[in-house]
């Protein structure tokens, strides 16, 4: 299973700051488990949403060159509100610095009404798939190819437009 925890871009400002938004719904099958009489948002998952909207600014920075952007680390990561089902975390990353295939963010999860729910400080690494598993080196277009039509749904070249930047996807 494949967590998507980007609903929707809110603002992105290439070189410094992104905001995005995900909707949490009853729906979401790991509430059955975390915790059935009680359901939250799993820490690690509002973790995983600061990291997915860090890496979207990664990849409008780098031009969407790298088809992979995972964690590298997490450090001073803070707890301090439950996201509930039928609210929403807004997810916020300030961009620190970004060096070939490493970028540091400070970010920032907060719920619908602005109280903190998670923070701490992200370290992405980006790599193509070519760099670890050279036999695969036609997936990485088909990635970036997939990714570039995410970024499209979740209205990320209309939050750059806003910002005046325009996108090309090619």
């Amino acid at each position: 299973m494949k967590f998507h925890l980007v609903d929707r871009i809110e603002r992105i400002e290439p070189g410094k700051r992104i905001i995005a938004v995900k909707s949490l719904s009853l729906a979401e099958e790991y509430l059955a488990d975390h915790f059935p009489a009680f359901p939250v948002m799993p820490g690690v998952l509002m973790l995983e949403s600061l990291v997915q909207t860090a890496a979207w600014l990664v990849r409008v920075e780098q031009s969407f060159s790298n088809s992979m952007i995972v964690l590298s680390t997490a450090r001073n990561v803070r707890y301090s509100n439950f996201i509930l089902p039928g609210s929403l975390l807004r997810s916020e990353a300030e961009l620190v610095s970004i060096n070939g295939e490493l970028a540091k963010f400070k970010a920032l999860g907060s719920t619908g009404d602005g109280a903190t729910a998670v923070q701490g400080r992200l370290e992405l690494r980006c790599f193509n798939v070519v760099d670890v598993f050279p036999p695969a080196a036609d997936a990485d277009a088909r990635i970036i190819a997939q990714l570039k039509e995410q970024f499209k749904l979740i209205g990320g070249p209309a939050a750059l437009a806003a910002a005046g930047v325009a996108w090309k996807p090619d």
